[in-house]
């Protein structure tokens, strides 16, 4: 907020000091009109001494005028200080949804503004802070959560198998499920690990020549029993035969090896993912389309933040760390890339754009 010479403080004061000393004059004029009257009449003598004892109340009568009109005109100077007082004790008592009125454009109204912005950023702050309270409380229950319950299946499964007399086949089928939930619990860790690199800015891009298509060719080859253990086919079409960027290939891979984990998880029901490549000018575009369990609409925009997911897939089959699509999320941004998912009644599409610049 800026103000004007006409409208500022020391502008006003020169003003009213003005108009004060007019208003004092008028008085004065028509005082002595007054007791020039009376004068006239016989009752007063303005020679001699009357005249020293007009002076000297002519004097006394105009700074006493002066100084009460100055206080009437600028006791509005008074009121807005006493009104700054009481916002800055409000928020020094940790009422911030105090504000001070703003009613004029001088100086004390910039100081008013100042203070309303001071709240605003105090208040902002505090709200910052209790949000990251709230997400630390459910970061440790949501990570609690997904510790315990593979940890606890573990320490079970072990238990039987040490304390009681077992089959060689039911033994060696409760060590297997031992190790596979070991197996999430680590990668749970893992993504635990990763998510929080990525939240305090250590991880480091090494760029290098990245050709997706062979990129992608490959994570489908690796899924493969993933894919057929799901019965579930997979269909990668792209437009080129190659398409070479500038990128990190390891984060690269693992970005969209969790988009193809999500798919494969949520599938099933589906019995194929779709993938295809386009490439363009200024882009490549990747999409994945999942004709298995649909993610609702409402849920959409909250996918890819961490620990989310949708109500369902809390289970033990599918349920997973919450991470996957947090951390492709936090790579794709990192590489100036945008990641997004829309839905229909029947389908779910994650679409994938990055940068492209012919190498």
């Amino acid at each position: 907020m800026k103000s004007s010479v006409f409208k500022s403080f020391r502008f006003e004061i020169v003003l009213y000091s003005l108009l004060s000393l007019l208003y004092t004059l008028l008085s004065l004029a028509v005082i002595n009109i007054g007791i020039y009257l009376i004068f006239q009449k016989g009752l007063w003598s303005f020679t001699g001494a009357g005249a020293v004892v007009a002076s000297a109340f002519n004097i006394s009568a105009g700074v006493a005028l002066f100084i009460l009109y100055f206080l009437l005109l600028t006791r509005k100077f008074v009121v807005y200080i006493k009104e700054l007082y009481n916002g800055i004790n409000e928020i020094s008592l940790g009422n911030l949804s105090n504000r001070v009125v703003i009613n004029n454009e001088d100086e004390f109204a910039q100081i008013a503004d100042k203070l309303n912005r001071m709240a605003d950023d105090i208040q902002r702050i505090m709200e910052n802070e209790r949000r990251s309270e709230e997400a630390k409380n459910e970061l440790i229950t949501s990570v609690a959560h997904d510790l315990r319950t593979p940890l606890t299946s573990i320490i079970g499964y072990l238990d039987l198998v040490s304390s009681k007399q077992l089959a060689d086949e039911v033994r060696r089928n409760y060590i297997g499920i031992a190790y596979s939930k070991s197996k999430r619990l680590e990668k749970l860790i893992e993504d635990l690990f990763t998510y929080t690199k990525f939240n305090f800015g250590e991880v480091k891009v090494v760029y290098g020549e990245v050709d997706m298509v062979k990129l992608i060719n490959q994570l489908l080859d690796e899924f493969y029993p993933s894919f057929a253990e799901n019965h579930l086919d997979y269909q990668f079409t792209s437009s080129h035969s190659s398409a070479e960027i500038l990128a990190d290939g390891g984060l690269l891979a693992r970005a969209f090896a969790n988009l193809i984990s999500n798919a494969i998880k949520y599938g099933g029901e589906g019995e194929k993912i779709e993938i295809i490549l386009s490439k363009e000018e200024d882009k490549i575009t990747i999409t994945s389309t999942n004709f298995g369990e649909v993610i609702p609409k409402k849920d959409l925009d909250k996918i890819f933040t961490r620990f989310y997911r949708v109500e369902s897939s809390r289970s033990s089959e599918t349920g997973g760390s919450g991470l996957g699509l947090a951390i492709a999320h936090s790579i794709i941004t990192l590489h100036g890339g945008s990641i997004r998912a829309t839905s229909t009644e029947k389908i779910t599409v994650f679409t994938v754009e990055l940068p492209y610049k012919p190498i």
